[in-house]
């Protein structure tokens, strides 16, 4: 009994840590978002999960959308970087309405679709492929400062290895030509 309440305790103090790790927001952002960065973003609001049966890529009318409170909640996210001193370099997006939606209520006129980012949730055979080319997508981009990709869940779990929640960024910085996470921006 007493090795298991040890243990209960060991994982408490490190979801304790991870979570205290994982919320930078506000000055703590700062020290994440710095030039030659990318910032993974999930979507804002959309509720639901996956995509419904009758899913067409050009038709928004067919696809999980954002609510109204994802529409505000991307327009929050761009407030937020406006007010960072970071320039944001390139703004890419998967082609999904919602990443679309998400990338220019954030930063109107700089969204440029990338395919290598849309979602492989319903197509999960496809997520080795799709991450190598993400993957090289980011290990090709030399900007200067940040680089934000908004994207999916499935994609950014794939190449960071977090879960995030909608609207939410995880940071990546390149050590020795390696991408890694750096931080996390709560939504």
């Amino acid at each position: 009994m007493k090795s298991l309440l040890l243990g209960l305790r060991g994982l408490l103090l490190v979801s304790v840590a991870c979570f205290a790790a994982s919320t930078a927001f506000g000055a703590g952002a700062d020290a994440v978002l710095r030039p030659g960065s990318v910032v993974l973003i999930r979507h804002a609001l959309a509720p639901g999960v996956g995509d419904p049966e009758r899913f067409a890529l050009n038709d928004c009318s067919t696809q999980r959308n954002l609510s109204e409170e994802g529409r505000a909640q991307a327009v929050r996210i761009g407030q937020f970087f406006r007010q960072r001193s970071v320039p944001v370099d390139a703004v890419w997006s998967s082609q999904w309405c919602r990443t679309r939606d998400t990338a220019d209520l954030a930063f109107p006129g700089k969204r440029v679709d990338k395919p290598a980012f849309n979602s492989f949730f319903g197509e999960p055979d496809a997520a080795p492929a799709q991450t190598r080319a993400a993957q090289e997508l980011l290990n090709a981009w030399t900007g200067k400062g940040l680089l934000v990709v908004v994207t999916h869940q499935v994609n950014i779990t794939a190449l960071s290895g977090v879960v995030p929640a909608s609207g939410e960024a995880v940071v990546l910085g390149r050590r020795n030509g390696v991408w890694t996470v750096t931080g996390r921006v709560a939504p």
